[in-house]
C-alpha cells in the first residue's frame, strides 16, 4: 500500500507491544511517515527499539489499573497532542485444548487484550477530542473471526475488542475519532513460536495464503496501519480489515 513519506507529519501515535513484532513493524511505518511515536512495552527492549526507530519508549505492564493513564500522558507529555493509538499488545499463555485452558489462560489474555484496550481507548478518549479528531487502531485475530484450534481464550479475547471498537465506531464517530480493527497475518516472533511449537499446523496455514507468503510486520501490517492513522482513511470507520494475503477468504 502506498502512503505518502509525510502523511503523518504533526501527528503523534502510540503503539503497545512494540518491542518486537507487529507492533515495532508498525511503529517503524508510523515514524518513517513523520508521526511522533510512544513504544509500549513490558520488557526493556521496547528501549533499544525505540532509538533504531528514533521515537520514545515506555517500559509499562498494561495489566496495571494505572498504565492507561501513565501511557497516555507520558505520549501527551511528550508531544503535546495524541492523534493515533494503537492497541496491539496481547499476551497468551500458548495453544492448548479448549478443555484444559483455565482461568490463567483466560484472565492473562483478557486482562492484556480486551481490558487494556478499554482502559486505553478511554484515556485516549479526550486527548483525540482536544485534537479535533484521531484514529485508534486495534487488532483482531483469524482465531476469533475464523476460529483456530488451540486458542478458545485467545479468540474470545480478540472478538471481544471488535465487538467494542464497533461500539465506540459508531459513538465517536461524530467527534471525528475513527476506530477500526486489522487481522493480521505476519511473520512476527509469535507466529516464529508457532511454527517451532506445531510446524505442521503453521505450514498448512501459511499453504491456505493465496498471495503464498507470510506478511512483513512493516512493510504489510505497518503501511495499512499507517494509512488508517491517516487522513486519506478519514471516511473509514468500524471495519475489520484483514491483512493475510487473502488467507481468510479461503476459509
Amino acid at each position: 500500500m502506498y502512503t505518502r513519506s509525510d502523511a503523518l507529519t504533526g501527528k503523534s501515535a502510540i503503539v503497545t507491544g512494540a518491542g518486537q513484532g507487529i507492533g515495532r513493524g508498525v511503529a517503524q511505518a508510523l515514524a518513517e511517515r513523520g508521526a511522533d511515536v510512544l513504544l509500549v512495552d513490558v520488557a526493556d527492549k521496547v528501549i533499544a527499539a525505540a532509538e533504531e526507530i528514533g521515537a520514545r519508549a515506555l517500559v509499562a505492564d498494561i495489566r496495571d489499573a494505572d498504565a492507561a493513564e501513565r501511557i497516555v500522558s507520558a505520549a501527551v507529555d511528550a508531544f503535546g497532542r495524541l492523534d493515533v493509538l494503537v492497541n496491539n499488545a496481547i499476551a497468551l499463555l500458548g495453544a492448548a485444548p479448549f478443555h484444559e485452558q483455565d482461568d490463567a489462560h483466560f484472565d492473562l489474555v483478557f486482562d492484556t487484550g480486551p481490558r487494556a484496550t478499554f482502559r486505553l481507548m478511554r484515556a485516549a478518549f479526550p486527548h483525540l477530542v482536544a485534537a479535533g479528531g484521531g484514529s485508534i487502531i486495534n487488532f483482531g485475530s483469524s482465531a476469533g473471526t475464523e476460529g483456530e484450534a488451540g486458542f478458545a481464550t485467545y479468540g474470545a479475547a480478540k472478538e471481544a475488542i471488535r465487538g467494542f471498537s464497533k461500539v465506540a465506531a459508531l459513538e465517536w464517530g461524530p467527534l471525528n475519532i475513527r476506530v477500526n480493527v486489522v487481522s493480521p497475518f505476519a511473520n512476527s516472533e509469535g507466529m516464529q513460536m508457532w511454527e517451532q511449537v506445531d510446524p505442521a499446523t503453521y505450514h498448512a496455514a501459511v499453504a491456505k495464503v493465496p498471495m503464498a507468503r507470510i506478511g512483513d510486520t512493516k512493510d504489510d501490517v505497518g503501511a495499512v496501519v499507517a494509512f488508517l492513522a491517516g487522513e486519506d482513511a478519514s471516511y473509514l470507520t468500524g471495519q475489520t480489515i484483514r491483512v493475510d494475503g487473502g488467507r481468510s477468504t479461503v476459509r
